[in-house]
Formats: C-alpha cells, sequence, structure tokens
C-alpha cells in the first residue's frame, strides 16, 4: 500500500482507548548545592509541565496518526482531573469516554528532574477495582460509542484499577457483536481476560510472567511452545510480542513471523509500548497483512526510544521511516 494512501486512510479512523490514564507532572529545575538539613540535592525550580501519561499517551500516538482518538477511563472529580480533561481538550483528544468520580483519586505521577537527571518520583493514585457504579456507569458511555460507530478498541491496562474483568467481558462481547476489532496491551493483573481479543501485544517479560514460565528467546521452541500456551487460554485471534532489542513476533493461525529490531541510538524506552499498540491497530483497521502491521509498529517504537521521555510518534518520520523500509525490500 502507498505510504501517503495509508496515512490518508488513517484520518477516517475513530478509535476508543479504554483504560488507565494519568497525569505525568515534572517539576524541573537546576541543581547547584546538596542541602544542609540532608544529604540531597536542592533542586531550584524553574518549569512545571503536565503531561498526558498512562492510557492517555496511547491517545495522543492515536491523534499523532491522524486517527480521532476517544479516550474513556475513570478519573477523580478532583482538580487533577480537571487538568486531565483540559490536557485533553488542548491535544485533540475526545474526553467523552471520561467519567469523575467523588470516590476516587486522579493518578499522578510527579518526576522531579534536576540537571537533566530524574532525581525523584512521587506517585499519587488509588489502585483498587473502580466500583460497580462506577464500572456500569463506564459501561453505558463506552456501548453508546460502541453502537455508534468505532474501527477499534484499544485496551490499555497500568493495573490502576479501572479495567476489571467484568468491564472487560462486557466491552469484548459488544464489540465482538459489532464485528469491532479489539488490541490489548496488558498487565499481569488481568493477563487472561481479554478472551476472543483481535490481537494481543504482550512483551516477553509479561508473557513470561502470565504463564509464570522461565526460558530465554534464543530457544524458540520454547517461545513458541508459550505462545501456543497463551493462545489455548485466550482464543485470541493475533498474537503479537515485543522483544526489545530481538524485534518483534507476531502469530495468526495461519502464519508467522519475526522481525529484527532496527539499529537504533536508544535514549529512553518508555512510552514505546504505546506507540506499538498504536500503530498496530490502525493498521489492522485499514487491513494490512499481519507481516506489515508488526514491521511498521516495530519501526514506530524504535522511532519513539531515541527521544527522552515519553513523546508520541511523529507521522511525517514514521511515513519517511516506511517508505526507507519498502524501498528496501523492494531492492532486496
Amino acid at each position: 500500500m502507498e505510504t501517503s494512501f495509508l496515512f490518508e486512510q488513517f484520518k477516517n479512523k475513530r478509535i476508543a482507548i479504554v483504560g488507565d490514564v494519568m497525569l505525568d507532572a515534572y517539576l524541573i529545575g537546576g541543581v547547584t548545592r546538596i542541602s544542609p538539613e540532608a544529604p540531597v540535592p536542592i533542586v531550584g525550580l524553574s518549569k512545571k509541565e503536565n503531561r498526558l501519561g498512562g492510557a492517555a499517551n496511547v491517545a495522543l500516538n492515536i491523534v499523532s496518526l491522524g486517527a480521532k482518538a476517544i479516550i474513556c477511563s475513570v478519573v477523580g472529580n478532583d482538580t487533577e482531573g480537571g487538568e486531565l480533561i483540559d490536557l485533553f481538550e488542548k491535544e485533540g483528544v475526545s474526553a467523552e469516554g471520561i467519567i469523575q468520580s467523588h470516590s476516587r483519586k486522579t493518578t499522578v505521577k510527579t518526576r522531579v528532574i534536576g540537571n537533566n537527571q530524574q532525581l525523584l518520583r512521587i506517585d499519587s493514585e488509588q489502585t483498587n477495582n473502580i466500583s460497580l457504579t462506577e464500572e456500569n456507569d463506564l459501561l453505558v458511555k463506552l456501548y453508546a460509542l460502541i453502537d455508534s460507530g468505532i474501527d477499534a478498541l484499544i485496551f490499555e491496562d497500568y493495573n490502576k484499577g479501572v479495567l476489571t474483568p467484568s468491564l472487560i467481558a462486557g466491552i469484548l462481547q459488544r464489540c465482538q457483536e459489532k464485528n469491532i476489532p479489539t488490541t490489548v496491551d496488558p498487565k499481569k493483573d488481568n493477563f487472561f481476560a481479554y478472551k476472543g481479543v483481535t490481537l494481543f501485544k504482550p512483551n516477553l517479560k509479561e508473557l513470561k510472567e502470565g504463564l509464570n514460565l522461565s526460558f530465554s528467546i534464543q530457544d524458540k521452541v520454547a517461545f513458541e511452545d508459550a505462545v501456543d500456551q497463551l493462545e489455548a487460554k485466550l482464543e485470541n485471534k493475533n498474537t503479537f510480542i515485543t522483544l526489545s532489542e530481538h524485534g518483534v513476533f507476531i502469530k495468526s493461525s495461519i502464519e508467522k513471523h519475526y522481525i529484527p529490531a532496527h539499529i537504533r541510538n536508544i535514549a529512553d524506552v518508555s512510552g514505546a509500548g504505546d506507540t506499538v499498540i498504536s500503530v498496530a491497530t490502525l493498521c489492522l483497521t485499514v487491513g494490512l497483512p499481519l507481516y506489515q502491521i508488526a514491521a511498521y509498529a516495530n519501526l514506530a517504537g524504535g522511532l519513539v526510544c531515541e527521544k527522552s521521555g515519553v513523546v508520541s510518534i511523529e507521522k511525517e518520520q514514521l511515513a519517511h521511516e516506511i517508505k526507507l523500509l519498502e524501498t528496501e525490500k523492494i531492492g532486496e
């Protein structure tokens, strides 16, 4: 598929993202001395920043690729929750799926940065499952959204309590009834709750932890046996495993592919998984072959690793790299 046409097709897609959203707060300054009160650096504060984090970063990636993102989650009815909603509006993300709860606080991760190094992180969060009332309210919003017409739904789990097993089951059933593709970036707690999902994307560590197995990626027999065990339990259509420096692996019932990592100057791997699931989902909605879905998502994940901090993919850069990739294949 022509690269420009691929991104033109993305423009027409509406993607729902459901999961744990958070506010990433940054306190940035310089360090010139150690405190006389304790052996800790004193940061001369020069800047404060609030950014979208967690599942919200997936929404940012979807928007960066030209599609429409609708974020669905439960946050606190607090100042931080209001700041999140303001950021969604500023970044062009629809917050129509957000519920503000009086009994829950918004997750905030505050990073203290001194001389371009993270010195401290302070987490303010509530990780118990959302209440039954909150779950039902969120399901009502999600059902309405699914029924109104979306092209795919992404589950983005950070184990902060929004994605309960019953919520996941309800969403999956409705999406299956409407033939809407579903993709998952899982965490350990709900690893086997996503039965029948279209594409399941753990990393290698999550695969081992979820199945309680230990093996080397060099042992392809053991690795693929683990994937088979996963699929026997999940009954998912496609499995997409990210393998860090070893690239990615993708498999359906009729094909499988190992795709090596591209040589990169890695600055920060934070947020790479968010980019991978975003690109893979959009490629799935336009009907790309399995190999290309994995290849383009692998490419995008590597690109964001070249930048410091959690950043979303740049559409023009990805389009350029895809053209180079396809040119190399033609020349082989």
